[in-house]
């Protein structure tokens, strides 16, 4: 079943969110341009082809190659952003929140890896950027996640341990398994690698009677 958003965003049940209008139809092409040919070799001439559209309609939306690559991955932020939120809109409990949210970031990347691809010429070739697109996108939407730890944390449900710690290396583990995802290929399903970083980040590595232990040495000690 199809619904039509109030920002105007067309989504199917179950998959993103997919943007209407013409400069999501210039995005999508570019992406896939850029993704297959690289950001120095791809040529804006082939894209307007592509879309029969005229140059002038391109450069009004956006001025230069580099805007309209900037602009493409930056449309791969706010998918993801869609994509999680579209998720877990339903779901109530905060700790299935969290773990529905990996689920869906590493279930992302794998169905898109082109967007992978353009991350990682980003980071490659756009170094006079002082913070890339992943990480811009990365600090506005950790905000609600470390609220939502603060909470648990309140609530008991969570240690007490800096909301920073949490979530950076949440982060770090989701950033790392999508490029070696992409990088090394698929060693097991998302939906394995997502209750795997679960089960540790969740669980811990330690049994009980071993954290028992630990905590009866730091006592005595």
């Amino acid at each position: 079943m199809n619904h039509t958003t109030e920002s105007g965003l067309r989504t199917e049940q179950g998959d993103e969110a997919i943007p209407c209008g013409r400069r999501e139809e210039i995005l999508e092409a570019a992406t896939k341009l850029f993704a297959e040919h690289g950001f120095s070799d791809t040529v804006t001439q082939v894209l307007v082809e592509k879309l029969q559209i005229g140059k002038g309609t391109l450069y009004r939306y956006f001025p230069s190659k580099r805007e309209l690559f900037l602009a493409a991955v930056d449309r791969v932020m706010r998918r993801l952003r869609q994509r999680v939120d579209f998720v877990i809109a339903e779901i109530e409990d905060p700790l299935d929140r969290v773990a529905q949210a990996i689920r869906a970031y590493l279930a992302f990347f794998v169905k898109h890896p082109e967007f992978v691809e353009l991350l990682v010429q980003e980071r490659a070739l756009f170094k006079d950027r002082k913070k890339s697109t992943y990480f811009e996108h990365q600090d506005t939407n950790v905000v609600r996640w470390r609220i939502l730890f603060g909470s648990l944390i309140v609530e008991g449900r969570v240690r007490e341990i800096p909301v920073e710690r949490i979530t950076d290396i949440i982060n770090n583990l989701l950033y790392g398994t999508m490029f070696t995802n992409y990088f090394s290929g698929q060693q097991k399903p998302s939906e394995q690698q997502a209750k795997d970083i679960l089960d540790v980040v969740f669980y811990g590595i330690l049994s009980e009677s071993e954290r028992q232990r630990i905590n009866q040495a730091c006592v005595g000690g």
